[in-house]
């Protein structure tokens, strides 16, 4: 900054001296804050995951009403025996199942029950983790196979 020699006419008066400060402290206080602000990289870092799972929640609400969408238009144009077969099918999977569920209850080891309930369990509290994994699987796959033909 430099300074011109005061003259008689341009001396402010302490009034505008001190509305000009406290102008100047005002603006300094907001640079110092936006500085601070933009050195909070945790802040910074939780507003953008954030935004972020925003984003997804948005995104997952989108493409489950799509699914909803392209299922009901699937199971529209489906024929009606092969819905009944479908049905059947899915009915003797659970019979069978059952069943197997049974025998394993039945024949199995009492610590190989107790590690397979473990396992199981788990997989129950982290299904959207393995879901998400076959997915992208199933895509990798796919997509391998749409090269090579």
């Amino acid at each position: 900054m430099t300074h011109t020699p005061a003259d008689q006419h341009s001396t402010p008066a302490p009034a505008e001296l001190r509305e000009q400060i406290e102008h100047t402290r005002h603006e300094l206080g907001d640079t110092v804050q936006a500085l601070a602000d933009k050195t909070d990289v945790k802040a910074r870092a939780r507003q953008k995951a954030g935004q972020l799972k925003d984003d997804a929640v948005a995104r997952a609400g989108e493409l489950k009403v799509q699914a909803t969408k392209a299922t009901s238009r699937v199971q529209d144009k489906l024929p009606d025996s092969f819905k009944q077969k479908a049905a059947q099918a899915a009915g003797q999977a659970r019979a069978t199942a059952t069943q197997a569920g049974r025998k394993w209850e039945e024949k199995a080891p009492a610590p190989l029950q107790q590690k397979t309930a473990q396992s199981a369990q788990l997989a129950r509290e982290h299904r959207t983790l393995l879901l998400t994994v076959a997915a992208g699987i199933a895509v990798l796959w796919l997509a391998s196979r749409i090269k090579k033909d």
